[in-house]
């Protein structure tokens, strides 16, 4: 059985806990393509899934190669698949974990084509930041013009594309990031910018429409506090917001869902520059473990991704 390079997390734990090694290349199932990985997107969650912290709502079998998403090219199609054939470019989520490899079984349904002119690292940053911004930004109902909507984390990856969509949307723009990304998120078409290290968003905005949590921890406990009577918070960041949603509010746990579809119209809107896309930096596959780390420790202005073949 031919052996290919993973990602694997062998145990729940810190940066030792995920090495790379060889394991079982894999096979394309019913409605699988088998894609070799040129790239992948680095998420918060990888490391989220690592050190256990989301173990109830991603119960995994260890040892399992971690990743979400990828950009790469079809080299093997399963039985059933007639959408792509063998040297397709494509990119999407998997649906779960398996895209730190260089080839993953992906179903087919999850992914979409790249656009001629995008790169792979390009593409990789895409299927989870952009498809979950619009997601879960329109996951407590529809947004609507004059909504007034804070995003925590805007300079992130996902927090980018969502300032981009409330934007689009006609919503009035709160963010929290730091002094030195204000230029970014301003640019992408926030309204306000607060520095949430120096100074209370809780006592500059208030009357919430939406809170869009990207951050979690003492920054969702604090949001309550500025919400409309029919606010919500909608949080990708905190499981635990459903047992800690305070009587008289909507607190939602949103999870990713693959969408080609919307994945293929926005990277096309990327492709043509109608809207911003941001990698923070680009890394090699050995040095994947020490990007995840940074991921946890260190801001983020835009995604980071790893290309396989640096």
């Amino acid at each position: 059985m031919k052996k290919i390079r993973a990602l694997q997390l062998m145990q729940y734990g810190g940066p030792d806990a995920a090495r790379i090694s060889l394991i079982e290349a894999p096979v394309a199932g019913a409605g699988q393509v088998v894609v070799r990985v040129h790239a992948a997107g680095v998420n918060g969650l990888d490391w989220k899934v690592r050190e256990g912290y989301v173990r109830d709502a991603f119960p995994l079998v260890l040892p399992t190669v971690l990743g979400i998403e990828l950009a790469g090219v079809v080299e093997q199609v399963g039985p059933g698949v007639t959408r792509f054939t063998k040297g397709d470019r494509v990119m999407g989520p998997l649906g779960g974990l398996g895209a730190y490899a260089e080839l993953a079984a992906v179903d087919a349904a999850n992914l979409a084509p790249m656009p001629a002119s995008m790169s792979f690292t390009d593409a990789a940053a895409l299927p989870v930041a952009a498809v979950s911004a619009w997601q879960s930004l329109h996951f407590a109902g529809p947004v609507h013009a004059g909504q007034r909507i804070l995003i925590h984390g805007a300079a992130g990856g996902l927090g980018g594309f969502a300032v981009q969509f409330a934007r689009r949307a006609g919503a009035e723009v709160f963010t929290t990031a730091l002094t030195r990304d204000f230029d970014y998120v301003l640019g992408l078409g926030a309204d306000h910018a607060i520095d949430y290290q120096t100074g209370q968003f809780e006592a500059a905005v208030s009357n919430i429409d939406l809170v869009l949590d990207y951050v979690g921890a003492d920054t969702l406990a604090r949001s309550w506090q500025v919400l409309s009577a029919n606010g919500a918070i909608v949080s990708t960041a905190s499981p635990a917001i459903l047992q800690s949603t305070p009587a008289g509010c909507r607190g939602l746990w949103f999870m990713n869902k693959p969408d080609a579809e919307r994945l293929q119209e926005i990277a096309v809107d990327v492709a043509h520059g109608r809207l911003q896309s941001r990698i923070d930096a680009v890394v090699p596959f050995d040095d994947l473990p020490a990007a995840i780390e940074r991921n946890r420790t260190r801001p983020q202005l835009g995604k980071t991704v790893v290309a396989f073949s640096l």
